[in-house]
């Protein structure tokens, strides 16, 4: 018997900035991609290079905002503060029977924004927003399980609750 179709849905959110809703006035948020570096490894007798992991890359991300909204753009336009942030959304699973669960997802990142946007004005449009950030902290979470958490002042990179760098920050002394 093959197992029944399940179907995930995340369609809406909702950002804080340091405790304060952003409800209706960001249009978008980008949240970082954890992504591998890797290096490439070549060595005499091996039929092939082949690429290993060395850490991560930078964790960037951008806003999209509906507007101009003075108290954000402020926040956004020091670029030697962080900001708290915070997505809050709900994942709902559907099954043939119609929606079986709706599970929360969170995400908790401390960031550094890198402008403050410029606007593209159009003639009886709405302005565009953009403001690029680079994140020093990330986790997310849903349904109150750790999926990943990446702290990148303090040595910190866990996967699914499993601290991946245990062994790495032992063999530093830390």
């Amino acid at each position: 018997m093959a197992d029944k179709i399940q179907i995930n849905r995340f369609t809406n959110a909702n950002v804080f900035i340091d405790g304060n809703s952003l409800m209706g006035q960001v249009a978008e948020i980008e949240l970082p991609e954890v992504k591998t570096k890797l290096a490439e490894h070549k060595a005499l007798g091996m039929i092939g290079g082949l690429e290993l992991p060395t850490g991560i890359e930078k964790l960037a991300g951008k806003f999209k905002w509906t507007a101009f909204y003075p108290d954000a753009l402020k926040r956004f336009g020091n670029p030697y503060k962080t900001i708290q942030v915070q997505v809050r959304g709900s994942l709902e699973s559907y099954q043939p029977q119609g929606r079986t669960s709706e599970v929360p997802v969170v995400a908790v990142l401390t960031i550094l924004p890198q402008n403050l946007p410029k606007a593209a004005i159009k003639p009886q449009d709405n302005v565009e927003l953009d403001s690029d950030f680079t994140a020093y902290y990330y986790k997310l979470m849903i349904a109150g399980e750790d999926i990943v958490e990446v702290d990148l002042f303090a040595n910190i990179h866990n996967v699914g609750g499993v601290n991946i760098l245990a062994n790495y920050n032992t063999n530093l002394g830390v």
